[in-house]
């Protein structure tokens, strides 16, 4: 779950799972005394939580700053302004998820009406990542208290800086006693993931999101695992290349350098087009960044020296020596590397095994473009897919055969900005959807609830069972109109 070092061994001895069982008990009061229901203590609270982002925006730039480098505007961006459109969002539509909606009723239980009631979970928990450590706390966060949950947060420690911010700021806009914040690493973490939750929301890896799952299970614990995969994108022969490149570009590298769960993580386009989409790429990134890209103050650095030495190692495999077409420059000390592309890596190499999470992009190339959809199926689904064409036909063919969380056509990352489509992954890359309306819902139980008077009795579903009342119950179930009225003629038999 990332890097431990002095904070865990200090942290050990203040919340262990004693620590977590009795803060798991004290948010189960409160949400067992109806706090979080009501429409006006949801509200109250989401108007908190952008009251802290209007009034503290300069502490949490300082905060991204501090964990990735990440230019400030960058930071608005990406975290602080889509923040803030999400806690807009569930503010100005709450009333109206919170209603229950009525659906039809059938022929077998007239006379009724139906409802869907949408209602809390009870107490969730969130286990948040670093790459985004603002955005990808506070977004679930909005979707939990919005659908009425008491909640404990809990930051990511590899950026420590963010996990901090929230410890500090949240008690001071939001509701203490019903909204919690953990921070800590490894051993925090394996103490929440002891107590029983109503539901789990965690965002990371793979590896780590097998363990939440491992752990819901002996609870019975729905959970939400957003996690990552090999994104790739897809660029036909009929593009604009200047366009294209610019949209690529800034996905990747205008993302965390590359360290986001969507950003492109390799290319695919034909073996005729790769020269002329590598010399576009080329000038891009040295408009972009500059000729000494390790001096740009636009790209974030790399998150720590773990993740340094991944990429490095990635670099450094003897499979993917003389691949590289642009780039590669490192700074060890300062963490930094350099936008890098390399042409046409082995299948078994490191890059292409796992999620590079990082500024480097392999460039592979096939024969014809249609081709490409077999390589992206022949790996685990990915979060996200991306495709630049003007062949409408390749569109279709690449939207119906390729599984993946979610897709853009002719753009990267920007699916992830439209609130009113969920965000989530299939198979490996995740389960469950959040955003907007789908926060509100994968934080909320919809309760199904069916309503009677006294009246309208079809005394042949009770024994004793006759055949003349199975002749009416049939009736009824097969021809809703006729077994109505034979229901109502013979109710008496």
């Amino acid at each position: 779950m990332g890097d431990v070092g002095k904070r865990e061994d200090q942290s050990q001895a203040s919340f262990d799972g004693e620590s977590a069982a009795v803060l798991t008990r004290e948010l189960r009061e409160s949400f067992n005394l109806g706090k979080t229901r009501s429409f006006q203590w949801r509200s109250n609270q989401l108007k908190g939580l952008l009251r802290m982002m209007e009034e503290k925006e300069a502490d949490i730039m300082g905060a991204l700053y501090s964990d990735l480098a990440k230019p400030q505007l960058e930071s608005y961006l990406h975290e602080i302004s889509m923040a803030k459109e999400s806690v807009t969002f569930a503010m100005k539509n709450l009333k109206s998820w919170m209603k229950p909606k009525k659906v039809g009723s059938q022929a077998a239980t007239f006379p009724s009406s139906a409802n869907i009631v949408p209602e809390p979970f009870g107490v969730v928990l969130i286990i948040s990542a670093w790459n985004y450590p603002f955005l990808l706390s506070i977004d679930p966060v909005i979707g939990a208290i919005a659908a009425g949950n008491a909640v404990v947060l809990k930051p990511s420690e590899i950026a420590p800086a963010t996990s901090s911010l929230f410890a500090r700021l949240l008690p001071e806009y939001v509701d203490d006693l019903c909204i919690k914040v953990v921070e800590g690493a490894v051993v925090e973490t394996t103490a929440l993931l002891e107590q029983k939750w109503d539901k789990i929301f965690y965002t990371g890896n793979g590896r780590v999101g097998r363990i939440v799952m491992a752990a819901a299970a002996k609870h019975l614990t729905p959970v939400i695992l957003e996690l990552g995969g090999k994104s790739p994108v897809v660029v036909d022969s009929n593009v604009d290349l200047k366009v294209a490149t610019k949209r690529i570009a800034v996905g990747k590298w205008g993302c965390s350098s590359g360290q986001a769960c969507i950003a492109p993580d390799y290319i695919i386009t034909t073996k005729s087009l790769a020269p002329k989409l590598l010399d576009s790429m080329k000038i891009t990134l040295e408009r972009f960044y500059g000729k000494e890209p390790l001096e740009s103050s636009d790209l974030a650095r790399i998150v720590n020296s773990n993740h340094f030495a991944r990429l490095s190692k990635l670099l450094d495999d003897d499979l993917v020596s003389g691949k590289i077409v642009y780039g590669g420059k490192r700074d060890e000390k300062r963490l930094r590397i350099a936008p890098t592309l390399l042409l046409d890596v082995p299948e078994d190499s490191l890059i292409m095994k796992d999620e590079i999470f990082g500024p480097l992009l392999p460039i592979i190339t096939v024969d014809k473009i249609e081709d490409s959809i077999g390589v992206i199926n022949s790996r685990t689904k990915p979060l996200a897919a991306y495709l630049f064409t003007k062949d409408k036909k390749l569109e279709k063919m690449f939207v119906e055969n390729v599984s993946a969380g979610g897709m853009s056509i002719n753009e990267t990352v920007l699916h992830l900005a439209n609130k009113n489509l969920p965000f989530g992954g299939v198979g490996e890359s995740g389960i469950g959807a959040y955003h907007g309306q789908f926060s509100f819902d994968a934080f909320s139980h919809k309760k199904a609830v069916l309503s009677r008077n006294f009246y309208g009795e079809v005394s042949a579903r009770y024994p004793p069972y006759t055949a003349r009342k199975q002749r009416i119950l049939r009736a009824l179930l097969n021809f809703d109109i006729i077994g109505l009225i034979l229901a109502l003629v013979w109710h008496k038999s």
